[in-house]
């Protein structure tokens, strides 16, 4: 199985990231943007992508994320309006990952809801170094995430139980909690502030662009906000199983 990991040449963060990476096989330097990068599983041959880049945000705090690409809602940074990207099997095993090799806990690391492009149709994740230019620059945090990226190629993806989180903000506590924690994995996130938007639809791509088999939804309870009937009528209406996040979680206190 090939895993194609892509570098735009545009990318501070990344360009540090390939520094660490340049004599492992199948890693490419393009021109465009990341998230600009719409089916570039067309002209790179490859059963994953895995995308190395920057993450920026107002809060500039350092971390080290990981997520799945796509868009619950129009496509305002690359991609497809209401289009999600076939979800990765790498990013329980990046996140635990990222989570050891940082060991003097300089950066925060978190699995990021899904949010922009580019679309793909082969499996993708990104891996994220944030959040401003100094972080960027940390050639330590760099090789931190090359060496995850090394260590997940050297691996077969990993078949966990897989299921999929709604609610909950951007940078998903819940999430966190579950991955680290559990031995679920997840392969899409629906924040709170996207599930105005959440339809069957929606839900349909989720259950078949899902990299394993979707084993329930999980839902942030208090993370629902004012769509809580509306979610939980929808997945009743689809036949859905569903537990709350405090279910999940205990079990394995």
């Amino acid at each position: 199985m090939k895993t194609a990991v892509i570098i735009s040449k545009k990318d501070q963060a990344g360009i540090n990231i390939y520094e660490f990476l340049k004599d492992l096989e199948n890693v490419y330097l393009v021109e465009e943007e990341s998230i600009y990068c719409d089916d570039i599983d067309k002209k790179i041959k490859a059963d994953n992508f895995i995308f190395a880049t920057k993450h920026q945000s107002v809060s500039g705090k350092p971390c080290l994320l990981v997520h799945i690409p796509g868009n619950w809602d129009k496509a305002e940074l690359g991609g497809r309006n209401r289009t999600l990207c076939r979800s990765s099997g790498y990013l329980k095993d990046a996140f635990l990952l990222l989570k050891r090799l940082n060991k003097d806990k300089k950066y925060e690391v978190s699995v990021e809801a899904v949010h922009h492009g580019p679309f793909l149709e082969k499996p993708v994740m990104f891996i994220e170094l944030g959040s401003s230019k100094e972080e960027w620059d940390d050639k330590d945090a760099a090789k931190i995430i090359a060496n995850v990226i090394k260590e997940v190629l050297k691996k077969s993806v990993k078949r966990y139980k897989t299921v999929i989180v709604l609610g909950g903000g951007h940078y998903n506590v819940v999430s966190n909690k579950i991955l680290e924690r559990t031995e679920y994995d997840i392969s899409y996130i629906c924040p709170k502030h996207y599930l105005e938007v959440l339809d069957e639809e929606m839900l349909k791509q989720v259950l078949e662009k899902s990299h394993n088999k979707v084993e329930m939804f999980v839902l942030d309870y208090k993370g629902l906000g004012k769509s809580k009937k509306k979610v939980i009528d929808l997945l009743n209406k689809m036949k859905l199983k569903y537990v709350k996040s405090s279910e999940i979680l205990t079990t394995y206190e």
